[in-house]
């Protein structure tokens, strides 16, 4: 198989608006100690919350209350919700290039029970 394609994908990534877009507000939100910490923690969370939803548990109520509050103080700061706003704009680039690629190898890469 040749990668030439795909070496060219990653470098129209990597020129795209979204990606752009996302690494200069990646380095001027993670310059500071605190917020780079509560993106962390937020993250963690995250995972955390979205795992126990998939295996069909019930949220720690917690972990729910801390990410709730943490969600609204990173969301208060505009540069933390561009910069949130931005990852998940070119998550979803990445995902939608994902779909396209597993679709053309004809790979099932849906998770068992959804």
């Amino acid at each position: 198989m040749e990668y030439s394609s795909a070496h060219r994908l990653a470098a129209d990534i990597r020129a795209s608006e979204e990606y752009i877009t996302y690494h200069s507000l990646k380095d001027e939100v993670m310059a500071d100690e605190t917020t780079a910490a509560l993106i962390k923690e937020y993250r963690k969370l995250q995972l955390q919350l979205q795992m126990a939803a998939m295996t069909g548990q019930q949220p720690d109520p917690t972990d729910m209350q801390r990410f709730q509050g943490i969600n609204t103080v990173l969301f208060t700061k505009p540069e933390v919700s561009q910069y949130l706003l931005a990852e998940m704009r070119l998550q979803q680039a990445v995902a939608d290039i994902f779909k396209i690629v597993t679709e053309a190898a004809d790979l099932d890469m849906q998770l068992p029970g959804m």
